[in-house]
This record gives structure tokens, C-alpha cells and sequence, in this order.
């Protein structure tokens, strides 16, 4: 079995250190087996906020974490428009990792990263096609019983990004990288950028998807909240491509405790999720479920 942390949306300056320093403790209590940020590790892209990030990652690193992460549209600057097209994530190479669609495999797990961080847009994602023909190539050669995860920071499908049903918009590409991602026969795919937890099979979102459980991490530090959901992040149980344990665990302002937790199992084409007897607090915030659970 598998056991990964996936954070997201860290945002150092506009970020709670004491937050911070929970998720260190946190996870250096749990000591899991791979560590995932999945992206906006700064909140405008500056030195400074680069460097205070940079140290963090340091201390989980120093603290015997092994971890994987991708760009997320805040580590682009904003405002510096030369460096903005220039060189976008050239601060994100220096100061988190050099890597920008990372690959970690081990004997259960097979995990691809992608930067779909973009200069020419604010907030939007894209893959294109070359990081398709990666997603494919790097694949082709994991063992069938391994479990196939992709991480990204803006999530492939059109996502529900509010309480009216309202959805956002999907990665740019979008056809054609749904058709990667099946082809390369991923099991789960892990995304933030929109700082809401939500998981739903793949299938039930749009049409010809594959078999892909898509799991979205909310901020795990930053002080910007949205739809008044709390910081948390996912901790995963990966025991098989077909069996997957989440579990949200959410800051209630002092510390973070376990809050939804849900068992999902695929048999015959379809994911169906089961409430794990851990049941969140009352009045605590939970991982939305679509129709997935």
C-alpha cells in the first residue's frame, strides 16, 4: 500500500505560518511514503516568497519526506511582465525544483507530473502536446498492477467551483489530453487551483474519460479561502488502482484533524464510494463528493 500526502495551493505570502508549521508536524508524525504539491507554492511568483517556500521544502525534505510538485499559475509572475514571458518559471526551477513534469515510480505507485501553468493566460491551465506524447511514452512501459497517477495543478475537467453549480473552465486541449490520459490508462488524477476539496470518477464528468477517479485538493495554508471551506489536504491510501482510500484532513484553527473519509472501489467499469466509520467532526468542513460517492 501506498501512502501519499497531495497538498496544494501552499501560497506563501498570503499564507498562516502557524498552518504551516502544523503541516510539517503533521506529516512528520504520519511520515508518508511520498509527499505531492500540486502546485501555487507562491502567491505572486516573488523572490521572497520563493525562498520562504524553498525553506519549507527543505525541512520536509530534511525530515526524510520524499516529495514530487508541480508549477501552479501563481508561481508565474504577474506583474513583471517581461520576466512573465520571458522566463515564467525560471524562479519556480531555482528555488522548488528544476523539473517541471517530475516522474517518481516505485514498486506499487507510477506518477507522473505535469506543469500546466501558462504564461499567456492569468489562471488557466493547458497541456500540450508534447507532455501528451510524455504522458503516453512514460506509461507504456509500468507493470499492470501498478497504480497510474497524474498530478496537475489545474484539474483536466470543467470542475464545480461553486455553490449554484456554476463550473470552470477545463484545461486548454482539452480533448485531445483526456484521450492521453486514457490511452495511458490513468488511475487517478490529483489537481488543486481551485482551493475546494471534490473527487468524482473521470467518466461522470465528461463523456469517454476512462477510468480515471479525479481527486482535488483545497489549499492546504493560504489565508484566501473560498466557498468558506477550511485549509485541509488529501491523504490517500493507494492499496490498489481499483481500491483508493481519501481521507480530507482539515485545519479547524488550531490544528488539523481528520475529516471526511471514504473508501472508493471500481468493479465493473464504475467507481462507487463507501463512508469510512471515522466520520468528520460535526460543523467541520468535508471533501465534497460528486456522483462518485
Amino acid at each position: 500500500m501506498a501512502r501519499i500526502a497531495h497538498l496544494s495551493d501552499i501560497h506563501f505570502g498570503a499564507n498562516d505560518p502557524k498552518i504551516v508549521s502544523a503541516t510539517e508536524a503533521w506529516l512528520t508524525e504520519r511520515q508518508p511514503d511520498l509527499v505531492i504539491i500540486s502546485g501555487d507554492f507562491t502567491q505572486r511568483a516573488k523572490v521572497e516568497q520563493f525562498k520562504q517556500a524553498s525553506v519549507w521544502l527543505n525541512r520536509l525534505r530534511g525530515a526524510g519526506h520524499r516529495v514530487l510538485s508541480v508549477p501552479g499559475n501563481h508561481d508565474i509572475p504577474l506583474y513583471d511582465v517581461f520576466r512573465r514571458f520571458g522566463a515564467p518559471l525560471d524562479r519556480y526551477k531555482r528555488y522548488i525544483d528544476n523539473d517541471l513534469c517530475p516522474w517518481f515510480e516505485d514498486d506499487e505507485v507510477a506518477i507522473q507530473g505535469l506543469n500546466t501553468a501558462r504564461s499567456l493566460t492569468i489562471k488557466d491551465g493547458r497541456i500540450n502536446h508534447d507532455q501528451m506524447r510524455m504522458l503516453r511514452e512514460r506509461f507504456a512501459d509500468v507493470r499492470p498492477e501498478k497504480t497510474r497517477i497524474l498530478v496537475t495543478h489545474h484539474p483536466l475537467f470543467a470542475m464545480p467551483i461553486g455553490k449554484g453549480g456554476e463550473l470552470s473552465e477545463a484545461v486548454g486541449q482539452h480533448d485531445d489530453a483526456v484521450k492521453a490520459v486514457c490511452e495511458a490508462g490513468i488511475h487517478i488524477a490529483l489537481a488543486g487551483h481551485f482551493h475546494r476539496t471534490y473527487a468524482e470518477a473521470a467518466d461522470r464528468m465528461v463523456a469517454n474519460a476512462g477510468g480515471a477517479l479525479v481527486i482535488q485538493a483545497g489549499t492546504a495554508t493560504s489565508t484566501r479561502l473560498r466557498n468558506a471551506e477550511p485549509q485541509s489536504f488529501n491523504w490517500l491510501h493507494v492499496r490498489h488502482h481499483n481500491e483508493i482510500e481519501l481521507q480530507v484532513v482539515v485545519w479547524d484553527g488550531a490544528s488539523f484533524q481528520r475529516g471526511h473519509h471514504v473508501e472508493y472501489r471500481r468493479a465493473n467499469m464504475m467507481w462507487t464510494a463507501r463512508e469510512m466509520a471515522d466520520a468528520p467532526v460535526p460543523g467541520k468542513a468535508v471533501a465534497e463528493k460528486g456522483a462518485a460517492g
